[in-house]
């Protein structure tokens, strides 16, 4: 029979436990997940109890507490705290999200904190995005044109502008290519659902000259078609956008132009 092992550094221990403040009344729960690859312990999750009343609305106001006041070890990426930078995304009560758009009152009981999943850990909450940025600058995510530069700007008619909506606004956070089934097992070839749906801002702009260049180079048996329409990067995805309905779009594109 075969014997099947996670691998050594799967295996999650019990942490350090961080106790509430004396007097406080109003507190939460924080499980973090903590891990140092250089420093040759295992996996933890340690627990920090927060006193909501001195703490800001969000779990990054949280995570920042707690390493500004309890732990200066814990290691997460932030920048602007609005949901725009992307820096803060990490799994969160089960769901790939940003910390700075998830409410710490919308979490029943205690908060769960992973970094997103099946990527390499840099350390704590920090994966490593180097392929995931790789593969968005492989869908040459710029504006190709091969006409003479105009004087002022590329014109764009109010209609074409419109067919951005819900595609330019991608963050880069990896939430939902890291939710995403086909992304865990063929992450290497798919380009998931981020660089898709990027790919398909630059494919239907107006402005741009090498749409059939874009599509040749997604007409591939893992670019593309590892897509399987199981919609978890549209469920997850922070922004409210929809990556699946990208993906389908291309390859709409994809057969329309053979036919």
């Amino acid at each position: 029979m075969v014997e099947l092992t996670l691998p050594e550094n799967s295996k999650l221990t019990v942490g350090k436990t961080w106790p509430a403040p004396l007097g406080s009344a109003n507190t939460k729960c924080f499980k973090i997940y903590r891990y140092d690859p250089d420093g040759g312990s295992k996996p933890r999750i340690d627990s920090y109890y927060i006193d909501l009343d001195s703490c800001g609305p969000m779990v990054l106001d949280a995570l920042i507490k707690i390493k500004n006041e309890i732990d200066s070890t814990l290691t997460f990426r932030r920048s602007c705290r609005e949901g725009i930078c992307g820096s803060c995304s990490m799994n969160i009560d089960g769901t790939n999200t940003l910390a700075c758009l998830s409410s710490i009152s919308e979490v029943k009981n205690e908060v769960k904190i992973y970094p997103l999943p099946h990527l390499p850990v840099i350390k704590d909450l920090i994966p490593d995005l180097t392929n995931f940025y790789n593969q968005h600058a492989s869908i040459m995510p710029w504006l190709e044109t091969k006409t003479s530069r105009p004087k002022k700007e590329w014109r764009q008619s109010i209609e074409d502008r419109k067919k951005l909506d819900g595609l330019y606004e991608c963050v880069m956070c990896a939430s939902c290519s890291t939710s995403c089934p086909s992304y865990w097992w063929n992450g290497d070839k798919y380009l998931g659902p981020a660089a898709l749906l990027n790919a398909y801002r630059w494919i239907i702009d107006s402005r741009d000259q090498a749409t059939t260049d874009r599509l040749d180079e997604l007409e591939d048996p893992f670019k593309l078609y590892r897509c399987h329409t199981i919609m978890n990067c549209t469920k997850t995805c922070p922004k409210g956008l929809n990556p699946a309905k990208a993906i389908a779009e291309i390859k709409k594109l994809m057969v329309e132009r053979k036919l």
